[in-house]
């Protein structure tokens, strides 16, 4: 009997994959809902209907899709009504949750006013949104209780000065990040001031880049401080020194956190000053034309560079977008000190900047308009924000340094803080933001008060011990770059507490490279038991730590339970 083998089924054909959403690749399909209301109405176009209908008819009168969408881009977002309690964040819809006020972010590229700025921006707030104002770590102004029947004047009044709330949200190209002591700083490599001041007057407010698959951010310094946190921007130009071309900067792209965290990578080019806009320009406009669309949590642009690898991206790059190829360069020098600027320093002209802590960015006109005061009578007329939430004042006299430091503190901003509050950070949290399940800045407050009491007899830490608050999980307080980072949640369904990150933390003087934290399996605390678990974590890291260890360094070696 012979065996008679059994038909073989014919191969399925391989599925075709799902389109990404890429325009050169897929074309402009519309494969959700923010990229159908971005290619019916260019999301620019909503300031005027903001001038001339919303203002004028009311809160009411505002389609959802300008509403939830295109306001983005005028730097505007609904604000979360007061009362609703945490456990109801991911209960509510957004109409629900949201309060016919809005928060406004003042896009600050740079960092830089001057003080006749400052006077604008601090009285917007004392008028018009119930002296708030608080300093992003983006270098923005935040205002809260702004109502749209407002927004006219407020606009007004920034126009009159140069300032603008134009793409401070939205899919486009955020504040560009600055080093805060660029062009007066005496060990400056490079200004970049030049190049930031260029792509705002050519890119922002400009329909080319006004449709990106997600939000953009961008950075630059030539400080050898490292301080514009460049690892966990987009696009980031860092100064270097070639040592054939000179003063220039390494380029890095594809950094973000939020619930997927990726540090930036080096492309390995050198970028000439005068090529920096044009370089700006190519990876913009590769995020725009390759970036994903289909899916919000997979669009931004690390996502791209991980699929990609930096080699493809540099040819893309090169090939498609800049016509030539770069020049190799050398990375950055690890940090020279510390980049928050806070303290004295001279400056190249012989004159010198204060540096000054906010407490977790909270502000307010009246402390801005005091700022004002001083800075002018100290002989300054310029002021610029930090991406830790400080404060700088340029220009000041030798002999103005000290009354200029008496009067920040008496405003509660801080020259010579302590350790606690100088590295603390904590993003808007429930007060205000929708997003949010608990509350952040005045836990923050709390807790640093709290600390400078506990450890009021202790020797100071030999390094940084940076502590970060985010009342959700998408990291605008960049919980997984500290050195204890606190991501918000409801424990046993709504007990206000955090989970714990330990041991990230960015390139800076005490640290050759940035890394994330170190998740604890199971480690969460209570918000009343904050302060309890901090003090006895750093306690445990100064009786347990090797000779030069940093809080990072130990964190990552020893045992978990350690941590608890």
């Amino acid at each position: 009997m012979t065996d008679t083998a059994a038909p073989s089924r014919p191969a399925r054909p391989a599925r075709a994959p799902k389109p990404k959403g890429q325009w050169k690749i897929d074309g402009k399909l519309l494969l959700n809902h923010n990229e159908e209301f971005k290619s019916e109405d260019d999301a620019l176009n909503v300031k005027q209907r903001i001038l001339d209908v919303y203002s004028k008819e009311g809160f009411d009168s505002i389609p959802s899709d300008d509403l939830s969408g295109r306001f983005r881009w005028m730097g505007l977002y609904t604000q979360r009504k007061q009362g609703i309690s945490g456990a109801r964040t991911s209960k509510l819809e957004a109409d629900e949750l949201q309060d016919k006020y809005f928060m406004m972010r003042v896009r600050i590229d740079g960092g830089a006013v001057t003080t006749e700025q400052l006077r604008v921006i601090a009285g917007v707030s004392t008028e018009f949104a119930r002296n708030t104002a608080d300093i992003s770590d983006r270098q923005n102004v935040q205002y809260h209780w702004i109502r749209i029947e407002d927004i006219p004047e407020i606009w007004r009044r920034f126009d009159e000065v140069g300032l603008t709330t134009m793409e401070a949200c939205g899919d486009c190209p955020r504040v560009v990040l600055g080093s805060p002591v660029a062009g007066i700083a005496a060990d400056e490599i490079i200004d970049p001031t030049p190049a930031i001041e260029e792509i705002k007057s050519r890119y922002i407010g400009s329909p080319e880049f006004s449709n990106l698959p997600r939000k953009y951010k961008s950075a630059f310094t030539g400080h050898p401080s490292l301080d514009v946190v460049h690892e966990i921007n987009d696009i980031a130009f860092v100064g270097v020194v070639h040592p054939e071309l000179g003063a220039g900067y390494d380029l890095w792209v594809g950094g973000g956190l939020s619930t997927n965290p990726q540090l930036a990578q080096r492309l390995g080019t050198f970028v000439r000053p005068e090529e920096a806009v044009e370089v700006w320009h190519g990876v913009t406009s590769v995020f725009r034309d390759y970036g994903y669309r289909a899916q919000r949590t997979r669009n931004r642009l690390k996502f791209l560079v991980k699929d990609w690898g930096v080699e493809k991206f540099r040819q893309v790059l090169e090939d498609e977008y800049l016509g030539r190829a770069l020049a190799d360069g050398p990375a950055p020098a690890k940090a020279t000190a510390p980049g928050d600027h806070i303290g004295v320093f001279k400056q190249k002209d012989g004159r010198f900047f204060v540096g000054a802590t906010t407490t977790v960015g909270r502000a307010g006109g009246d402390v801005l308009t005091k700022v004002a005061d001083l800075a002018e009578a100290a002989g300054s007329t310029r002021v610029r924000f930090t991406p830790h939430q400080g404060v700088i004042v340029l220009d000041v006299d030798e002999d103005q340094v000290e009354p200029l430091i008496e009067g920040l503190a008496a405003v509660n901003l801080h020259a010579r803080p302590s350790s606690f509050r100088r590295w603390t950070m904590a993003c808007t949290g429930i007060e205000y933001c929708k997003l949010a399940f608990v509350d952040t800045k005045d836990s923050a407050t709390e807790l640093v008060a709290e600390l400078e009491k506990r450890f009021a007899g202790d020797a100071p830490l030999e390094t940084p011990l940076s502590i970060h608050l985010n009342g959700c999980p998408n990291s605008c307080a960049r919980i997984q770059t500290a050195d204890i980072g606190l991501k918000g949640q409801l424990l046993d369904g709504d007990t206000p507490g955090f989970q714990v990150h330990l041991g990230g933390g960015l390139a800076a003087s005490h640290r050759d490279e940035g890394g994330l934290g170190r998740t604890v399996r199971g480690l969460r605390v209570k918000t009343s038991d904050l302060a309890d678990y901090v003090e006895r974590v750093i306690r445990k890291y100064v009786d347990d730590r090797d000779a030069g260890e940093t809080f990072a360094e130990w964190a990552h070696r020893v045992d978990e339970e350690v941590l608890v």
